[in-house]
């Protein structure tokens, strides 16, 4: 940041220099020349034409360089077959003049036909009264001393550019340092926090500063949050295999005759439970995601293809917004519908009906069956992870309790409710709407 501040200081001074220097060479140059027409104009008054037709100065110039041999200010009048009228300070020399050039206003150039002295000169051409020639008067002064004049300006712009753009820098590298100083002490703080010294950043900064800070939080409350969780997890999925693992174990030490029976019935608990843990550890590794987008029919479809497969008997039907989406990733909205789909199958009695409605700002999809439904009183246990109320089919007790828990992590949930269509269980699952 400093170093684009003075890249682009020293851009804008250069810029801003290189143009005061133009206009301040061109404001002094111009005086010069109008200094030189202020001469030649009062030469030109005070000029006459003698009885021989020569012309003379009927009064002398003013200035008294004009008398000092090789004083840097000269004047020449020049036309016809006559001598050049010179000033004295031209001692033995002429100037350069265009006798045969007609200068109706005043021409100024620049020559050097005197050896190490520049001049500048302006001529012009003048017909006097009582004579018909052309007359060239001419007035040339040396351009030493608006070259050292020239010099002497740029050496004070230099210097007063350079101590300004030196100050400028410096300022701006402190207004850097100090706009980007409380940083540094959020740098600190979480320094001490890693350290383990400090659990949050709690020293007050400067406003601009704050949201960052309270993001920082933020994220350190969201991480815990997710430790918690995982350590819950990890230790919900220990509890749940032991009781399996205990009773594999039992039978094999008791050398039961049905051990295989055994190992395979609490295999698939087993099994299940992971899948269950395995799912809820996916929608928490995707929550919050910023593109998790599925669209609900095309799930619905998927599901219904493999129920129907499963259970040939029963009579699916779908109905609602076809292009809702969800904000959810498809695999985990497919988890969920496939698990209140077959439970409605497997315990209904024989026609399941889903229904897709589309809300302000979430999507909703009831799932009725006609079975026997749940007691209003049983509806929250049922979805304690191996809660079973029919153990006359096989299952693990686990599907309902994944819906809620993957539904739960994506901002969402789910009631039990007694459908008033086909009199069996109606599951309530709502959604937030997916992103256009």
């Amino acid at each position: 940041m400093i170093g684009v501040a003075a890249l682009w200081i020293g851009v804008l001074l250069l810029g801003g220099g290189l143009a005061l220097d133009r206009v301040l060479v061109s404001s002094v140059t111009n005086n010069f020349d109008d200094q030189l027409n202020y001469v030649l104009t009062a030469m030109i008054a005070s000029a006459e034409i003698d009885p021989v037709g020569e012309v003379r100065l009927v009064r002398p110039l003013g200035d008294q360089r004009f008398l000092e041999p090789n004083s840097g200010l000269y004047y020449q009048i020049s036309g016809g077959d006559y001598a050049p009228y010179p000033s004295r300070s031209l001692w033995d020399r002429t100037l350069p003049v265009n006798t045969g050039e007609t200068y109706l206003r005043p021409h100024f150039r620049d020559v050097d036909s005197f050896q190490g002295e520049p001049l500048r000169l302006v001529e012009r051409t003048i017909i006097l009264p009582d004579s018909d020639i052309r007359w060239n008067f001419a007035v040339a002064q040396s351009t030493e001393t608006v070259t050292k004049d020239v010099k002497e300006l740029r050496s004070t712009l230099l210097v007063s550019f350079a101590i300004l753009g030196i100050g400028l820098v410096v300022m701006a590298a402190l207004q850097t340092l100090y706009g980007l100083w409380p940083l540094r002490s959020v740098r600190l703080a979480i320094a001490e926090m890693r350290s383990g010294r400090k659990s949050r950043i709690t020293d007050p900064f400067p406003e601009e500063v704050m949201p960052m800070v309270g993001e920082l939080n933020a994220l350190l409350d969201h991480n815990e949050r997710q430790a918690e969780e995982a350590r819950r997890h990890a230790g919900n999925l220990a509890h749940a295999l032991k009781t399996p693992l205990t009773v594999i174990m039992n039978a094999a030490t008791a050398r039961a005759p049905d051990l295989d029976q055994v190992v395979m019935r609490e295999s698939t608990t087993m099994r299940r439970q992971v899948d269950h843990h395995l799912a809820r550890a996916r929608a928490v590794g995707r929550r919050g995601h910023a593109h998790s987008r599925a669209d609900v029919w095309p799930s619905l479809e998927s599901v219904e293809r493999a129920v129907g497969r499963l259970y040939e008997a029963v009579r699916l039907d779908i109905s609602g917004a076809k292009d809702a989406a969800v904000a959810c990733e498809r695999q985990d909205l497919d988890e969920m519908l496939g698990n209140l789909i077959e439970n409605a199958a497997k315990y209904g009695g024989g026609s399941v009906f889903v229904t897709v409605e589309e809300l302000a700002d979430r999507v909703e999809i009831q799932v009725e069956d006609d079975g026997m439904g749940i007691p209003e009183d049983e509806r929250e246990r049922i979805f304690a992870r191996g809660a079973r109320l029919d153990t006359g089919k096989p299952g693990t007790g686990l599907g309902l309790a994944i819906v809620r828990d993957v539904a739960e992590i994506y901002e969402g949930g789910i009631t039990l409710e007694e459908s008033e269509d086909l009199g069996g269980l109606l599951a309530r699952l709502w959604l937030p709407k997916a992103a256009h």
